[in-house]
């Protein structure tokens, strides 16, 4: 039988750990401008263009933009399913607390480790691409300066909310131009015409051409999901947000729609601009800049991407912070780590989970680029299919009566985002399969043992009193 929650029956005293006037809850501070600012720097459109796309590139060459486009159409989906759940259960638990109210404390559980994998991967696995666009200026080895870039990020998640929305804000500017920059020289440089964007070709060994496979591009479709990924964090700050009943659908789908055109436009302009094949499959985006332009542009563009990193790194600490703070809330750990996570510090953050985020995330600069690569696509992957069947149930009894933003296309849409997801899965290496299935394993060994034989004291998901409109 399907151990679903139902919030009536939740006692929102016994939600997490109490101070005298109830459970701990982070202030609404932040409009819907302020939450797309952090919520796009989340995202964080050049960085990913500049660190997670030549990847791409290496191995998908001239069809990198073309999965990124089918990926982003698949995250129209995903967002059509955030933005529905998000506005039923705002919570700063995210993916976990809509899929737990859902579809069941198990489902719940599975979905806040597969976040949680996530949340502590990704900003390290940006970080790390900081030394390659400070060689201009100064050389530094990718895992100190990662390391660096995570701890900074680290202390400016410990401010106020509302000065990290200005501070990211502004960063996200100069990522902007950088992306608008490389657009606009690769396009001017064209050297081969639109029809090279579904040509398939990649440049293979010994200077020969292969050819793109579907099931290479299938298999791409894992990254591709991840480049704007980030879309998911105006959910994590539902909390925080003023009405977030309208403004979580309106941060979500709006982000969605800028990131893409931030990352989709340059990535064509590169594929069309690239002086050969080679060049291209190379992903050297800065070499490409300074060979269209001069050194003084290259450098420019260099340090607004490794300030764009920064930018990243602060917004994932702010927002992964929340989802520990949220399952601390929510009783998931042992007492005294419950006490931990949820304190909040003078500026209204919390302070404990900040630190727990973002100096393991520094550590985490020291392991094998591939294998975080690897795991965060499944993991997402992963993720988006658990929110995908939560949105299919998101309509039973009681909340189909909540006053919520509502998909179009329901249940159309969830059904065909859960069978091109299970796929995708189904495509990705075993190695990075066998990792994340893994740590879900041990994730439900845990849940088996300790949350479920004490489900009335522990894991009890819940929604924040003043949202519950």
């Amino acid at each position: 039988m399907t151990d679903t929650l139902r919030p009536a029956e939740t006692p929102v005293l016994d939600a997490g750990p109490l101070t005298s006037d109830g459970p701990q809850k982070l202030k609404r501070s932040i409009g819907i401008v302020g939450g797309t600012l952090l919520t796009l720097s989340c995202v964080t459109p050049a960085s990913t263009l500049f660190v997670v796309v030549p990847d791409l590139f290496g191995s998908l060459g001239t069809a990198t933009a073309l999965t990124i486009a089918i990926g982003s159409l698949l995250c129209i989906a995903v967002a059509f399913c955030y933005s529905e759940l998000g506005t039923l259960i705002p919570s700063a638990g995210g993916e976990y607390a809509m899929v737990s109210t859902m579809a069941g404390r198990l489902a719940g559980w599975l979905v806040f480790v597969l976040s949680l994998l996530v949340v502590m991967i990704v900003p390290p696995v940006i970080a790390m691409g900081t030394a390659d666009y400070l060689a201009p200026i100064v050389h530094l080895d990718p895992a100190v300066a990662g390391a660096g870039v995570m701890l900074l990020a680290t202390l400016a998640g410990l401010l106020d909310l509302r000065a990290n929305a200005w501070i990211t804000g502004v960063f996200l500017v100069l990522e902007v131009i950088a992306a608008a920059v490389v657009a606009v020289l690769g396009f001017a440089h064209s050297e081969r015409g639109a029809g090279s964007l579904v040509s398939m070709q990649v440049a293979g060994s010994g200077g020969h051409t292969d050819t793109v496979t579907g099931m290479l591009v299938v298999s791409g479709l894992a990254i591709a999901l991840f480049v704007t990924q980030g879309f998911s964090t105006a959910v994590y700050l539902s909390e925080e947000l003023e009405n977030p009943r309208r403004n979580v659908a309106r941060t979500v789908l709006a982000t969605l729609a800028i990131s893409t055109v931030i990352i989709l436009v340059p990535v064509v302009a590169i594929t069309l601009g690239a002086s050969d094949l080679s060049t291209l499959t190379g992903g050297d985006i800065s070499s490409m800049v300074t060979a269209w332009s001069n050194s003084a542009v290259g450098t420019f563009v260099s340090l607004c991407v490794a300030l764009a990193i920064i930018n990243a790194g602060i917004v994932m600490v702010i927002q992964n912070s929340r989802v520990l703070f949220a399952s601390a809330r929510d009783k998931a750990w042992p007492e005294p780590v419950n006490h931990g996570l949820a304190k909040l510090g003078r500026f209204g953050s919390p302070w404990v989970a900040t630190l727990a985020v973002g100096v393991p995330g520094a550590l985490l600069c020291f392991v094998n680029l591939d294998t975080l690569y690897g795991v965060t696509g499944v993991s997402v992957t992963g993720m988006y299919l658990l929110v995908a069947v939560a949105a299919l149930l998101a309509r039973r009894g009681s909340h189909a009566h909540t006053p919520a933003w509502r998909m179009p296309l329901w249940p159309a849409m969830p059904v065909l985002l859960i069978v091109v997801l299970a796929y995708i899965l189904s495509q990705q290496e075993t190695g990075y399969l066998l990792w994340t299935g893994g740590i879900t394993a041990v994730a439900t060994l845990y849940w088996a043992f300790y949350l479920r034989p004490r489900r009335d004291t522990r894991w009890l998901v819940s929604i924040p009193e003043d949202t519950q409109e």
